[in-house]
């Protein structure tokens, strides 16, 4: 079927235009997703979503190329997918830099260079005055991304330790921060 009739079964909202979007281009979205993830299930999902994400989102200047519409839809489900899955739970990169933000909201922004440098010396400065443990804590959380328990044991410290110490360093940070105006 072409893919201006397979377009118009979705605006018609007939499903049969799940099932020729499938015979069409079914195996290119699997052999797609499953390039991505590896995984002959989780691309399945990945392009069932797809479809469904086509059938609620098909826009409104009606896709000439109904395959290039649907690959990019699949495309973004398996990253994010992939994403996902490889993330780790606790102590990942993703937390460790959630956490950071909490306190430097614009902490990589590269739009002013001197704001960036009085960023940077308010953090050495606030470091240089934290205590060993506390400033070691800091630095093997926001620089080396090791978890809680990874600190807690090169520190002989307890994770609850850690974790009490860390968040309120950052709140202490944060405050600095904003008498800085840097916040």
């Amino acid at each position: 079927m072409e893919d201006y009739k397979i377009v118009d079964l979705y605006w018609e909202r007939n499903e049969k235009a799940i099932k020729e979007s499938d015979v069409k281009y079914g195996r290119m979205l699997h052999a797609l997703s499953l390039s991505l993830l590896s995984s002959f299930e989780d691309a399945e999902e990945c392009v069932n979503d797809t479809y469904l994400d086509a059938w609620n989102a098909m826009p409104e200047a009606r896709p000439t190329y109904l395959g290039a519409f649907l690959s990019k839809i699949t495309r973004r489900i398996s990253v994010d997918r992939y994403r996902k899955l490889h993330r780790q739970k606790r102590g990942g990169i993703d937390t460790v830099i959630e956490e950071l933000t909490e306190c430097v909201s614009d902490f990589r922004t590269p739009a002013d260079e001197y704001e960036s440098e009085r960023l940077r010396t308010v953090i050495n400065a606030f470091l240089g005055d934290q205590t060993e443990e506390k400033r070691a804590m800091f630095v093997r959380r926001y620089f080396a991304s090791q978890s809680l328990s990874e600190i807690a044991f090169a520190t002989r410290a307890t994770e609850t330790k850690v974790k009490v110490t860390l968040h309120r360093m950052r709140q202490e940070l944060r405050q600095r921060l904003e008498e800085q105006k840097l916040l």
